[in-house]
């Protein structure tokens, strides 16, 4: 017991100590970053605009976002529109490396890929799948890596319901509305059947703009998009075969067709969404805090790291 008082106060004094050392870290990472920050992408030399397009498609960057990569609507359609209006910018090319995201996200990067004035090429490295193949389909060409996850063409919408459990623990769930449908898909009540159809009307609805989107963009018939369009992914190399993509290959694929399609030699700039100094020091003291605040809890209360095994190929 007496010795217990000296191994709590070291481990108090180990963690400010780990707290202080990451803060100063992080204010120099921060002072780094900032020198690249505010770069005006107009400014930079090259004829070929290459943008990102990772992760989660969202229409904005939420508070989650911090964790995860997150490829926002509006950021994305504000690089391409700026590489449309640079007349140093011959061609686009989107490096797609996202499972797809919102259905409303998707379609406005989509619609501004195909209203750009520019040879655009989507570069499917490892997923290109949903909201993201329907942004590589408005594309002039796609380019995908055979081993690539593509396609995935439908819509998925879910919730959780958990009545039983409100009922198990006498939790009663008292229902008002002024609408008949206004507490559709609440987690409280199971959806009746006719909630049920209209649900899935309305999903039906946008798998069928997704598959019309998608057939138009890539000149195949509704009818041949609609047979393959059953939510089901595709390796790069089926997707070839069922006319998804039109090449296989990797960046220096994509580099040789712009050359040849363009008759111009490839300079690559990469587009990416000017941050200020305060959007970057917001993100990585943000993700600094998590990662402490999880590093001192598991420090002062003597809680062990578990490992997982992930199997990649």
């Amino acid at each position: 017991m007496m010795n217990k008082a000296p191994e709590q106060n070291f481990k108090w004094g180990y963690a400010v100590f780990v707290l202080l050392l990451l803060a100063i870290l992080g204010f120099i990472a921060v002072g780094m970053t900032s020198l690249f920050v505010g770069v005006d992408v107009e400014s930079l030399s090259g004829n070929v605009a290459l943008i990102s397009i990772n992760g989660i498609i969202l229409a904005t960057e939420d508070s989650t976002s911090i964790f995860s990569d997150v490829s926002p609507s509006q950021d994305i359609v504000e690089l391409i529109e700026k590489a449309g209006k640079n007349s140093n910018i011959k061609a686009i090319i989107l490096e797609i490396n996202s499972p797809g995201g919102s259905a409303v996200a998707s379609q406005e990067i989509a619609d501004a890929v195909a209203k750009a004035n520019k040879t655009t090429v989507a570069w499917i490295r490892e997923v290109g799948a949903s909201g993201a193949y329907w942004v590589a389909s408005a594309s002039d060409h796609i380019v995908a890596n055979r081993a690539s996850i593509t396609g995935s063409i439908g819509v998925i919408a879910s919730y959780l319901e958990f009545p039983g459990l409100l009922e198990e623990y006498n939790v009663s769930y008292r229902r008002l509305v002024s609408g008949e449908y206004k507490d559709i898909g609440s987690p409280f009540k199971e959806m009746t059947k006719e909630e049920k159809e209209l649900f899935q009307q309305d999903l039906d609805s946008i798998r069928d703009y997704f598959v019309s989107e998608v057939a138009e963009n890539r000149h195949l018939s509704k009818k041949d998009v609609d047979k393959v369009a059953n939510g089901l992914f595709y390796l790069g190399a089926q997707a070839k075969e069922l006319g998804l993509v039109d090449q296989l290959g990797g960046k220096d694929d994509v580099i040789k067709y712009i050359e040849k399609k363009d008759g111009i030699k490839a300079e690559i700039v990469e587009y990416k969404k000017e941050k200020s100094l305060l959007e970057v020091l917001s993100k990585v003291l943000s993700k600094q805090s998590f990662s402490v605040g999880q590093g001192i809890g598991n420090s002062l209360f003597g809680r062990k790291e578990v490992l997982t095994m992930k199997i990649t190929t």
